[in-house]
């Protein structure tokens, strides 16, 4: 509708005292009831009227009727009625609009049976009111509201009274401060008599206390400061308290969390006990992007324990973690996972329960990027340790740099058949590494530098593959290996004179620095090809059996590089007469290994085969065929080394593996030998056809069978609703689809899928995860050329994680296991959680085992009020 229509409109319905019409939709230009209409339509005077203060169009409609009053410049609204103007919109089952006062008042009505209905939805901008009665100015933006609920920040502020003041801030007149989205009646908030809200900033009130299911508590506060700022804030983090059976007296996870700007933030949180046992945990949190993100979390704890506490161990951990966004940098790459953790760390300060299980622990720092788009070049600096063995390893720096397989003798746009020189074919890599394994009390002592291992190793291979009357594939290589160390080791026997005078002699080994090259090389040809047989039916169940045949034929040569001109070897006495000597190598503990001393000619032969059928399915309703596999690269495999004067046949391995019913896993290898055993179990040189009439002699098998099914229910498999922000560790996160919500923030719901096994989710009424492991090998020993005895080693262990939701609001979460072979409980963890609506609460108990513990905890879900909680546990370290 035009302006100039408009005005029209208006000057009909004030042209009389009062008129009732029902309308649908209007639209009010800048000022109303005009005597007459000017040059411009935007401005509209009445006559004996003050020209009214209206900035915007006004957009209005009621369900029922409007009237309209001439004389007091008065607009009354009946049922339903809405509008719009500027950034203010106005829902109510009444609205009165004064043009001489600028002022909206409005307020809801009864039905026929006395219950109030369309109470006033005032909305400026992002801010929404809901209340009983409102007055607004829409000049000065002032306004007086009853009975109103309203959002601030994270939280819902309720009030008797409020007056909306121009500039955004609103004063309050008993009120109650609240997470719980209950409107009528919240389960818990915070009462006060007067309070002053800064919108985007801060609540402050005066003297207030905690009303829990309308009932008032002690809990009285001098005045109460709430942020209700968007985004990050800074502030206090709250500490939990109680008493441990060792350590007396604590105060735990209590510090300060310090949002820096929009991409760093820095928490730092502390525990300390009476005893005298304390820790503190800085983080480092940072993330621009489409760049990088990462985190920095340091630890360092004195824990005391045992009688009068004498026992003090000085722990540490650092974890740092850093991912690159690949979109930053396509070329190259930076990235970081440190988890160095002192012996105890994780025993007395874990920070998850694999924490806690784990006793290996490893970290890597890299660096890749590629070079002129045909050379990748990457540096790392490694560390794994094992708090059991007390065993450090690290490796600092370890440089490889490696070229694109290209070929030399292919033209490049070569068009038409290839010869056989085209597919010839060459790559190339170098690695440099610095390593040292050492006791963890040794690190970085001087012990530790003079076990430093080093070296450089190039690696380059020459292969090609040809077809041969397309159905064989011939494939030859030829790897050259160049090795470089900066020392070696001579060894010599040594006679000295001890204090007895007698004579002692021993083998010294003597390092000798300086710069060695070790080249060696070898030779493979392999040929193979892929026979196919199949079996159909017409009729039956069982419609078609497929065998599928790999047959593999080599040849594999090795020089023995133990020669004296190579120089790789020697020997030494090892008597004092120099009649007997044993040869070693001078690289024989470097890092990259040595040449082989001795010739190698094998001629390799082995066969791999495939079994399965199809079978009738009704699920399938295409083909209406299901496939099974029945047997899965079964393969036999042996060799014969022509440069040996003796005992030529290599074992004979077999070994494979099948799937049953989707769920088993089924796999088995075993050793045979031809030959027949000493009373030791070696080889000599006559067949066990000769000795004992067989043609195979066992000398190992083994079997695995392992289980994994999971059983859900259908509401599970159809869920996708996102979960209650309630932290726990009971779900398995491959097993979780994505979930999807209306509720909650963009980024809430990124974490819930980022993190499933930390967020509970109540839609799912049960699902439980088993796990069964079966091992079995056996060694074969021999006494006299006859088998005395078979000895066994079984492993077995039974895993099951699950959950149940009891009721819509209970849950209970368990985990659990059996080693068959220790005879004992895996590690046991039951969790019972409850949904009360703004609140959860969790209780985790573990049973028995060096964890055995318990915990109860009863907190706010918001944010905002998270430090509103009651915490109650027995620690596993109170066992100690």
């Amino acid at each position: 509708m035009s302006k100039t229509l408009s005005a029209f409109f208006i000057v009909l319905f004030l042209s009389f005292p009062s008129l009732a019409q029902d309308t649908v939709t209007r639209n009010v230009l800048d000022t109303a009831v005009p005597q007459m209409i000017n040059d411009s339509p935007d401005t509209i005077i009445v006559r004996g009227a003050p020209q009214l203060g209206l900035d915007a169009n006004v957009e209005y409609q009621s369900k029922d009727s409007i009237r309209f009053n001439m004389i007091s410049s008065e607009v009354f609204m009946y049922g339903n009625a809405e509008i719009k103007y500027d950034k203010i919109d106005l829902d109510a089952a009444f609205v009165k609009i004064d043009f001489i006062a600028n002022e909206l008042e409005a307020e809801g009505v009864k039905d026929s049976t006395g219950k109030l209905i369309g109470n006033p939805v005032f909305t400026q901008e992002d801010k929404v009111y809901n209340s009983k009665y409102m007055k607004y100015n829409y000049v000065t933006k002032k306004g007086y509201i009853k009975d109103v609920i309203t959002e601030e920040g994270e939280g819902l502020l309720h009030g008797k009274e409020i007056k909306k003041l121009a500039n955004d801030e609103i004063l309050l007149k008993s009120g109650i401060f609240t997470t719980c989205t209950n409107e009528d009646h919240p389960h818990f908030g915070i009462k006060f008599n007067k309070a002053k809200a800064i919108q985007g900033k801060k609540m402050i009130t005066g003297p207030a206390h905690l009303v829990i299911e309308g009932v008032s508590t002690p809990l009285i506060v001098p005045f109460g400061m709430f942020p209700n700022k968007t985004g990050q804030r800074s502030g206090i983090v709250m500490p939990r308290y109680g008493e441990a059976a060792n350590r007396g007296f604590f105060l735990e996870d209590g510090g300060y969390y310090w949002a820096i700007n929009d991409y760093f933030t820095f928490k730092i949180t502390g525990d300390i006990y009476s005893s005298g046992s304390w820790s503190i945990n800085p983080v480092f949190n940072y993330k621009k992007r489409y760049k990088f993100q990462g985190s920095l979390n340091l630890s360092y704890a004195i824990n005391k324990t045992g009688f009068d506490n004498q026992d003090v161990n000085k722990d540490f951990s650092i974890r740092w973690s850093h991912s690159q966004d690949a979109k930053a940098h396509p070329n190259s790459r930076f990235s970081a996972n440190v988890n160095i953790v002192s012996r105890k760390s994780n025993f007395f300060n874990p920070t998850t329960t694999q924490d806690f299980l784990s006793n290996e622990f490893s970290s890597s720092i890299s660096y890749q990027t590629t070079i002129a788009k045909k050379l990748n070049l990457s540096a790392s600096a490694q560390h794994s340790q094992n708090t059991q063995t007390k065993k450090v390893t690290l490796s600092l720096p370890n440089i490889n740099l490696s070229a694109n397989r290209f070929y030399p003798f292919r033209k490049k746009g070569k068009t038409g058949a290839l010869k056989w020189y085209d597919n010839i074919n060459m790559n190339y890599s170098m690695n440099a590494r610095n390593t040292v394994s050492i006791a963890d009390s040794l690190l970085f002592q001087p012990e530790m530098f003079s076990q430093i291992k080093n070296g450089i190793q190039h690696s380059m291979t020459i292969s090609s593959t040809v077809k041969i009357l397309d159905v064989f594939n011939l494939t030859t290589s030829a790897p050259i290996i160049d090795r470089m160390y900066f020392n070696r080791t001579e060894k010599h026997l040594v006679t000295a004179t001890d204090e007895d005078g007698k004579d002692a002699s021993y083998v010294q080994a003597d390092t000798i620095p300086g710069f060695y090259n070790l080249i060696d090389f070898r030779f493979s040809a392999n040929i193979n090809t892929t026979f196919y047989g199949q079996k159909n039916f017409e009729k039956g169940a069982l419609r078609a059996i497929r065998h599928v045949i790999k047959p593999t034929v080599g040849f594999s040569y090795t020089p023995d590089f133990s020669t004296d001109g190579w120089g790789y070897y020697d020997y030494h006495y090892t008597n004092d007469d120099h009649t007997d000597s044993t040869q070693y190598s001078y690289y024989d503990n470097q890092i990259y290994g040595k040449p082989s001393n001795r010739e190698s000619g094998s001629i390799t032969f082995g066969i791999a085969n495939n079994l399965e059928i199809k079978v009738r399915s009704r699920k399938d309703t295409i083909n209406g065929l299901k496939k099974i596999a029945l047997i899965d690269q079964f393969t036999i495999s042996t060799s014969y080394d022509v440069a040996k004067d003796s005992i030529n046949w290599a074992p004979i391995t077999m070994s494979g593996r099948t799937k049953l019913f989707k769920k088993i896993n089924l796999d088995y290898s075993s050793t045979w030998s031809v030959y027949a055993a000493d009373s030791n179990g070696n080889n000599i040189r006559q067949s066990e056809w000769k000795v004992n009439k067989k043609l195979l002699r066992l000398t190992k098998t083994s079997w695995r069978f392992g289980l994994s099914f999971s059983l859900t229910s259908k509401t599970k498999k159809n869920s996708s609703n996102a979960a209650g922000k309630v932290e726990g560790e009971g779900l398995n996160k491959e097993n979780i689809t994505k979930r999807t919500s209306d509720f909650g923030t963009p980024a809430e719901l990124r974490a819930i899928n980022e993190n499933p096994d930390q967020y509970v989710d109540w839609d799912i009424p049960w699902t439980l995860n088993i796990r069964y492991n079966f091992n079995y090998s056996s060694n074969i020993e021999y006494e006299n050329m006859e088998k005395i005895k078979n000895p066994a080693t079984v492993r077995q262990t039974l895993s099951f994680d699950g959950n149940i939701s009891l009721t819509p609001k209970w849950k209970l979460e368990f985990s659990s296991g059996y080693d068959f072979k220790n005879r004992e409980i895996a590690h046991t963890n039951f969790r019972i959680l409850r949904d009360l609506h703004c609140w959860s609460m969790n209780f985790s108990w573990i049973p028995f085992g060096t964890r055995k513990s318990w915990s109860f905890s009863l907190q706010v879900k918001s944010s905002v009020l998270k430090d509103l909680k009651l915490d109650k546990k027995k620690d596993f370290r109170d066992n100690l």
